[in-house]
């Protein structure tokens, strides 16, 4: 499976991204005919290489006709501006512009009617919808009536439809995202002074748990745009634990930094093992619940997705009984099961970890029998094969037949051995 590896150690950008994936090998001619089929004017790419702190990068430039503020663009060291998604009075209600404005639905009509794939589409769309909820939350405002003003806005769309033109050109199937690392202060916008992270930026990573590493850098190192890129398409925070690297592809910011302002993005073909999976394992120990309340617990986790639920007794402090919950469950929810712990439980605290797995690969198919159809669960690990019976296909027949369920777990294991 291919598969995508952001480091983001200086950050993430629009622009930034769109650099590291076709240093990756997307094909720059259909990034450019996708992006004129959005037939959006006022504007040149320029795409080189350069090198920051003595390492090369590709560079990607997005470069305004006539329109070029450079109080807007200084405060933004991936080289994007912040005026392009209504930061301020001024971009929210065109106070002291006279530009076009687009809203949401401008800007989604323009990629619909664009010539790029369905994928990139979709992705698009997703990335914009993140950035304007989190503009809207930001200033106050419904999110039908955030406007992208067009001098700003021309740049976002360029950089968000061609991150999902190179994703899509890539055939990247699943991502992994190191934390973000964020700058510090300030940064100056078209309508004064704003702390760093920008509020947008902020509400993003506060909605989509995107973990961060506050650093001593001064300024901006991950842009609102750039949040949204990760939130839309990250499957999991943190490296794959294991992983053949095909290419490394630099994209570069526009500032210098002490460390080099690169984003590195390794194409990868994970090495998969059909016996093999990755799993969060939370752990939390718990002594005054009842045993009710403890099983409502487990079948809400087991509703949100829960691989497995268990409770082991356990003596904690003073020999008080008590009982550690253990839940197993894929990656991607491991925050809703995080949630629903809190929730539905006693537990201040839990522990977390991720762990590989080794299990046997099932499926499930159905047997005749002089009883009925009875579901058997088939396990195999290389040479080994189990057989076990489903255990609620077989209390149905034992209450339809009036019989014990270990009648039914006898005729189901004569057929299976038959």
């Amino acid at each position: 499976m291919q598969s995508l590896y952001l480091e983001c150690l200086s950050g993430i950008s629009g622009d930034m991204t769109v650099a590291a994936l076709l240093d990756l090998g997307a094909d720059e001619a259909i990034l450019r005919r996708g992006l004129d089929s959005l037939h959006v004017d006022g504007y040149t790419i320029e795409i080189s290489r350069v090198k920051k702190n003595g390492i090369e990068a590709a560079d990607f430039h997005v470069i305004l006709d006539g329109h070029h503020h450079p109080d807007l663009h200084e405060h933004d060291h991936h080289g994007e501006h912040h005026s392009h998604h209504d930061h301020g009075e001024e971009a929210l209600h065109g106070h002291g512009h006279h530009h076009v404005h687009r809203n949401l639905h401008d800007i989604l009509e323009l990629i619909e009617k664009s010539q790029i794939s369905s994928q990139a589409k979709e992705l698009a769309e997703k990335i914009f919808h993140i950035v304007a909820q989190a503009e809207s939350k930001a200033h106050g405002v419904p999110v039908e009536q955030v406007h992208f003003h067009e001098v700003g806005a021309v740049d976002s769309i360029v950089d968000i439809v061609g991150a999902a033109i190179c994703l899509d050109n890539l055939n990247i199937q699943r991502v992994y995202c190191s934390a973000l690392r964020e700058g510090t202060g300030t940064i100056r916008c078209a309508h004064g002074i704003m702390p760093v992270p920008a509020p947008a930026t902020a509400h993003i990573m506060e909605k989509y748990h995107v973990p961060v590493q506050i650093t001593d850098n001064q300024g901006e190192m991950v842009t609102p745009t750039g949040a949204a890129i990760v939130a839309a398409i990250t499957h999991q925070f943190g490296a794959p634990a294991t992983m053949r690297i095909q290419r490394v592809g630099m994209g570069a910011g526009k500032r210098d930094y002490p460390n080099a302002n690169i984003l590195r993005a390794y194409l990868i073909d994970e090495e998969e093992d059909e016996y093999q999976d990755m799993v969060e394992v939370l752990e939390t120990d718990l002594d005054d619940m009842t045993g009710e309340q403890m099983g409502y617990a487990m079948e809400r986790l087991f509703a949100l997705g829960a691989k497995d639920v268990h409770y082991t007794p356990i003596f904690m402090k003073k020999n008080r009984p008590g009982y550690q919950l253990t839940v197993l469950c894929d990656p991607s929810c491991r925050e809703d099961c995080i949630r629903e712990i809190f929730k539905n439980t006693s537990a201040i605290g839990l522990r977390h970890q991720t762990q590989k797995r080794t299990k046997m690969k099932r499926e499930l198919h159905d047997v005749e029998t002089k009883l009925g159809k009875i579901t058997i669960k088939h396990c195999e690990f290389g040479e080994i094969h189990k057989n076990t019976v489903e255990y609620e296909r077989a209390k149905e027949l034992a209450d339809a037949k009036n019989i014990s369920l270990e009648d039914v777990y006898q005729v189901a294991e004569s057929e299976m051995q038959a």
